[in-house]
């Protein structure tokens, strides 16, 4: 791993290598969980090498992207996010609002939920049941997404052994409360923001992610994304080729009683080009109660969260995103 992270508040994001993951051996695996532990305790943002998604994967979903923002308006609107019922489809330009404080968010997206290459979807996820929609027009569009999208899973699902070996848990911990990967994707598109700077419309306002943790790619060649430290200072995530971004989010610091951060961020686009992003936001199964672990409860730390299943959280941070 490296990293400089500085006790009265990080200055760097931790890179951490991933080929070890798939290794066997005590000792390797409890040398990368130490990493991943550090990384989660004092900065809660990471980037991954050795990632195991391939780049033609990544490549063809972000050409999908492309194709699909470059639609006439009143084509994407067809698939307009606020009338589903299940927060999938698309938003437009000004369509969300991550910070309270500020007006919206300077970004398109495109949302989807779990489903296998034969259209299968789940109808048992709780409050978050139902099915993607797609757009037409767009050959290939859907298998590609979901090429990328089922990978980002598999990769999610690796990290989870990891996460309860950093928190001195048996590696099988988080098994049976993610049986069924409650996993959205987000395509994001950021265009470039000129003119008169309004710190009130950016990228996406400064918000934490609301499940276990977001497995992000970045484009290459463009600083948006930026981290907020312990001492209020924000810091550039900049993108590094052949990296994944890892981000906690707010399931796991409930579950863990804030042992684990879910740092705030944000994306400012003042690059003078488009900008794309592929954020996967990995939770538990939606039916699973958010108690805290615990070995993370303490006289000095005690609870700090009413309990609420995964589900039901969400969907309360969604509606309040987006309504």
């Amino acid at each position: 791993m490296e990293t400089n992270a500085e006790s009265s508040g990080f200055q760097t994001i931790p890179v951490i290598d991933l080929k070890a993951l798939s290794m066997t051996d005590a000792h390797v695996r409890a040398k990368l969980a130490k990493e991943v532990r550090e990384a989660c305790i004092n900065v809660g943002f990471f980037y991954v090498k050795n990632h195991t998604i391939p780049e033609s994967t990544i490549s063809g979903t972000v050409e999908a992207a492309k194709k699909f923002f470059s639609l006439p308006i009143s084509s994407k609107m067809t698939l307009d996010i606020h009338k589903s019922t299940n927060f999938k489809g698309y938003t437009a330009l000004l369509g969300e609002n991550s910070n309270p404080e500020n007006r919206a968010d300077l970004h398109e997206g495109f949302d989807i939920g779990w489903e296998d290459m034969s259209g299968l979807h789940r109808a048992d996820d709780g409050v978050m049941s139902g099915a993607n929609i797609w757009p037409d027009g767009i050959p290939g569009f859907r298998e590609a997404v979901l090429e990328y999208y089922h990978a980002a899973v598999q990769l999610g699902q690796s990290l989870f052994p990891l996460f309860a070996l950093a928190l001195g848990l048996p590696e099988d911990f988080f098994d049976d409360k993610t049986t069924k990967p409650a996993a959205i994707m987000r395509l994001l598109y950021y265009p470039p923001q000129t003119g008169v700077v309004d710190d009130r419309v950016i990228g996406i306002g400064a918000h934490t992610d609301y499940e276990c943790f977001t497995i992000l790619w970045q484009q290459d060649d463009i600083q948006a994304l930026q981290v907020l430290n312990k001492d209020g200072k924000w810091i550039d995530a900049v993108p590094i080729p052949g990296t994944l971004v890892i981000n906690l989010g707010d399931q796991f610091a409930r579950w863990t009683n804030d042992v684990f951060k879910s740092t705030v961020h944000r994306a400012v686009n003042r690059s003078g080009i488009e900008r794309y992003s592929i954020p996967l936001f990995f939770g538990s199964d939606y039916d699973v109660k958010l108690e805290p672990i615990p070995s993370c409860v303490s006289e000095d730390n005690p609870p700090k969260y009413e309990t609420i299943t995964a589900g039901e959280y969400v969907r309360s941070r969604l509606e309040a995103t987006f309504y």
